[in-house]
């Protein structure tokens, strides 16, 4: 028998350990509860996606020339980012690196830009925290990577471009990719026709990240009518910066895209094809209306957090180009709307961003651990990504003092927010903007002395990029090629995706 004294220690001891083990227990408790109401405010996420979309081409930046009333209401109730970017590619289909890195966070240096093999997809990561992922529209990445992304799709573009009345469409069914099927209804239609569908159906208590990637505005620019009509008087204007040539070969002078116009551009051709890319972009916001009408309509309670982007620019006879093969402001800069929780509205936002950066932005959203973010994900291709609530948050005004763009081995380029400039190793030149005063890119100041320390300090940072992303592309060549260009009446040639009535209008046939 135990002493008395020692039994009534003893007794105290059960008594306390017993209290602690019920405070503990009631701690656990309360801390399930507390992730579980977090967990049922988690957003859904509906992320719109154009191709080939300038970041000014839309009336909320500020141009009249063009009617887009849903992306202005849209961004009249979140948050846009003013100088927001793709990075860039190693090739002329740039809208394929900016897919892979939007998906994955990270720089398209080493990164496999088919499947993103040793990377987690946005949608891999969302799916496996509970979200329901859904995708219909452009794809322009590899089948595998697209589904371990979704867990069911509909009407799905693999390939890069299509007559937009002609589309091959896969859909993906309990993790099984369909036979490919001819779809005659104009994309943007068809698109925002399965988006609606997904989410006038969805059902339960998971949220959901609907991923809906229209292919307008990307040529071939066949809009249907009325959006079609414009003519005369009601075309666009030429863009500030138009020029009839590229007086410098900065490379992919005569890819796919330069050829849809003739050398020296013809004003009135350059004014034409603007006309039928604004038919595409005002189509596609009357067509995502209906998406965000089927949104509203919704009433199971849980907020959604809208983004709209684009994977490039294009340039349109800006600085004498038509496609988005430049490191120019034209063809990289891009449209980032997120509206939304944690959005403030109408806020106007100037910090350098980069898409890549909406993959731990969105990741953050749905409350995903840490270990499935770019900076703690083992795989290929450097970290990019950076998350956006900061800048959302008004915490910060930047997440990065500086921003990397890079096309094939021909162009690189570097901005402290203000000053850019542009290295073009394979000829032997470079050209500085001041953006804050020139943001169209119309004079350069390299050669001016004062201006001198200034691209000697970008230059530097430019290496520095380089070697913090992997990007091994030289900055000079012992034998740079001739660097003026003169393409008047160079051969053209249309691919195989323009319809016939492209055919005879630019080409003659």
């Amino acid at each position: 028998m135990l002493p008395r004294a020692l039994a009534r220690a003893s007794r105290l001891r059960v008594t306390a350990a017993c209290s602690a083990a019920l405070l503990v227990g009631a701690r656990v408790a309360a801390a399930q509860d507390v992730a579980a109401e977090r967990q049922d405010l988690r957003p859904h996420i509906l992320f719109v996606f154009a191709d080939d979309l300038r970041a000014d081409a839309l009336g909320a930046a500020g141009n009249p020339a063009i009617r887009t009333p849903r992306l202005d209401a849209l961004a009249a109730s979140g948050a846009s980012f003013r100088r927001a970017y793709c990075l860039g590619g190693p090739h002329g289909a740039i809208c394929v690196p900016s897919r892979a890195m939007l998906h994955t966070g990270r720089a398209y240096f080493g990164l496999d830009e088919r499947d993103f093999d040793g990377a987690r997809t946005l949608g891999e990561a969302l799916g496996a925290a509970g979200y329901t992922t859904f995708a219909t529209g452009k794809w322009h990445n590899g089948d595998r990577a697209f589904v371990r992304s979704f867990q069911s799709a509909r009407s799905v573009l693999f390939s890069g471009m299509s007559d937009h009345f002609n589309l091959p469409v896969r859909d993906l069914v309990d993790g099984e990719l369909g036979r490919e099927r001819r779809e005659t209804t104009h994309s943007s239609e068809l698109f925002a026709d399965a988006a609606v569908e997904f989410l006038s159906g969805h059902e339960g208590s998971s949220p959901f990240f609907c991923y809906l990637a229209f292919t307008a505005p990307h040529d071939p620019r066949d809009a249907p009518a009325p959006w079609s009509l414009r003519q005369g008087a009601d075309l666009p204007p030429l863009p500030p910066n138009f020029a009839p040539q590229q007086p410098w070969d900065i490379g992919m002078m005569t890819v796919r895209d330069e050829m849809l116009a003739p050398w020296p551009r013809p004003e009135a051709v350059v004014r034409q094809q603007l006309g039928e890319y604004y038919a595409l972009i005002e189509h596609m916001d009357h067509e995502l209306g209906r998406v965000l009408d089927a949104l509203a309509a919704r009433e199971d309670g849980r907020p959604t957090l809208v983004v709209f982007a684009a994977d490039n620019g294009l340039a349109l006879g800006s600085h004498g180009l038509l496609g988005k093969q430049s490191v120019f402001e034209h063809s990289l800069r891009v449209p980032l709307i997120i509206a939304g929780p944690g959005a403030p509205p109408g806020a106007s936002l100037n910090g350098l961003v980069y898409l890549a950066d909406l993959y731990p932005t969105l990741l953050g959203a749905a409350l995903v651990p840490p270990d499935t973010t770019p900076e703690a994900t083992p795989g290929p291709g450097a970290r990019l990504g950076r998350s956006l609530w900061p800048l959302l948050r008004g915490e910060r005004d930047a997440v990065r003092d500086s921003l990397f763009l890079a096309v094939g081995t021909t162009q690189r380029a570097v901005t402290d927010g203000r000053y850019k400039l542009i290295l073009y190793p394979e000829i032997a030149r470079a050209r500085l903007f001041d953006l804050a005063s020139d943001p169209f890119e119309r004079f350069d100041l390299v050669g001016r002395p004062e201006h001198a320390a200034r691209v000697e300090a970008l230059t530097a940072r430019l290496a520095a990029w380089q070697q913090e992303l992997g990007d091994g592309a030289p900055l000079s060549v012992a034998a740079p090629r001739e660097a003026a260009i003169d393409l008047t009446g160079a051969a053209r040639t249309p691919d195989r995706w323009q319809p016939s009535w492209i055919r005879v209008k630019y080409f003659g046939e």
